[in-house]
């Protein structure tokens, strides 16, 4: 298994956000995490990529190793997890280029990089046009598939995307989602988090679902996308 966690528990202080939770991410897999807002979908995301401690108990493993025991900019550059924050959080005084080639400035391979750079704008047209754009100037569809770019140039095993759908109009958020598809036939495996329930159920091959911090159910997307109780509580039925 490429990515197992098990009993994460997360505070931010007092808050509980994760009571003990369970799951698993196979090589080459796509995999979505649905829940309310507050959840703790994207606590789940901080603990994976270090940015937030774990609690004295829970377990991650990513490839064998320990990912408790490696600090945030060591679980990208010597792991390969890459992390796409809700909110993109680019630099929008630096140009498209210019972020994709600092997502890889920890990377040796620079013939490599420069090929994944070349790659991304193979598989987002639109970034290849604005290359030369500050991103802060770019829409908000044109930034999220930076923000997926630059995750894909700075690590290629797993990719942690928080939201990816949001604020973009239908046309666009399509063409996230198929440039996503595309990255994890190539390779990638991808843990999604998403308030679209029913976008990231047809996307991804397995789900959990969370609620107050405890996953209280688990299983293919195909099954779930026509289960009463899901359609009912995340689908709008």
């Amino acid at each position: 298994m490429m990515l197992s966690v098990s009993k994460l528990k997360l505070s931010y202080g007092r808050i509980k956000a994760l009571y003990g939770i369970d799951f698993t991410i196979a090589e080459g897999e796509r995999v979505t995490i649905i829940g309310a807002n507050g959840a703790g979908k994207s606590s789940t995301l901080r603990a994976i990529s270090r940015l937030v401690p774990a609690e004295p108990g829970s377990v991650m493993t990513f490839n064998g190793h320990d990912l408790n025991k490696f600090p945030p900019e060591k679980v990208v550059s010597q792991l390969g997890i890459s992390h796409v924050p809700e909110g993109r959080r680019l630099f929008g005084n630096l140009t498209v280029l210019e972020n994709l080639k600092l997502a890889a400035f920890a990377r040796k391979d620079h013939a490599q990089v420069a090929r994944d750079i070349e790659r991304i704008f193979d598989i987002f047209p639109r970034l290849d046009e604005r290359k030369h754009q500050k991103s802060g100037t770019m829409s908000g569809g044109e930034q999220q598939m930076l923000a997926v770019g630059r995750a894909f140039v700075s690590a290629r095993k797993l990719m942690l995307l928080d939201e990816p759908s949001m604020g973009l109009a239908p046309l666009l958020m399509k063409r996230v989602f198929e440039a996503l598809e595309t990255i994890n036939k190539e390779g990638t495996a991808i843990l999604l988090v998403e308030q679209n329930a029913r976008m990231a159920l047809q996307f991804a091959h397995r789900a959990y679902v969370l609620e107050h911090g405890e996953i209280v159910r688990e299983g293919n997307c195909v099954d779930m996308l026509d289960d009463p109780a899901i359609i009912k509580a995340y689908l709008g039925g």
